[in-house]
């Protein structure tokens, strides 16, 4: 599978932003989706994870209660949703897909998007 990230851009503090990935080329249903981050000089780090049955979701504490992710089936797509973004949010944004029921860790992932740049200004 082959996965397409897209909708960062540049956002004051305190505003909102829509991360999308579409899949492509394998069984969307095999894997559970995530997003990670990596800011300039640190690790990449998980942000949200959805389980391939759509069922549960997790998220980092810095992002609980702002960021919310979600799954259509039917367009082999996950979402971001991001709000009241803060300058620390800024990173790149990565989503993954791992062949597993669930994904809370980079550990295992087997594909990953290109990544799309999300920059928060203060």
């Amino acid at each position: 599978v082959q996965l397409q990230a897209s909708g960062g851009g540049l956002v004051q503090s305190g505003g909102s932003l829509r991360l999308s990935c579409a899949a492509s080329g394998g069984t969307f249903s095999r894997y559970s989706m995530g997003w990670f981050r990596q800011a300039p000089g640190k690790e990449r780090e998980f942000v949200s994870g959805i389980a391939r049955s759509g069922g549960s979701t997790n998220y980092a504490d810095s992002v609980k209660g702002r960021f919310s992710i979600s799954m259509d089936n039917a367009k082999s797509s996950v979402f971001l949703q991001m709000n009241d973004l803060k300058p620390e949010d800024t990173a790149v944004y990565y989503c993954a897909a791992k062949p597993t029921p669930v994904i809370t860790n980079i550990n295992g992932v087997e594909v990953w998007g290109q990544g799309t740049q999300v920059t928060v200004s203060s």
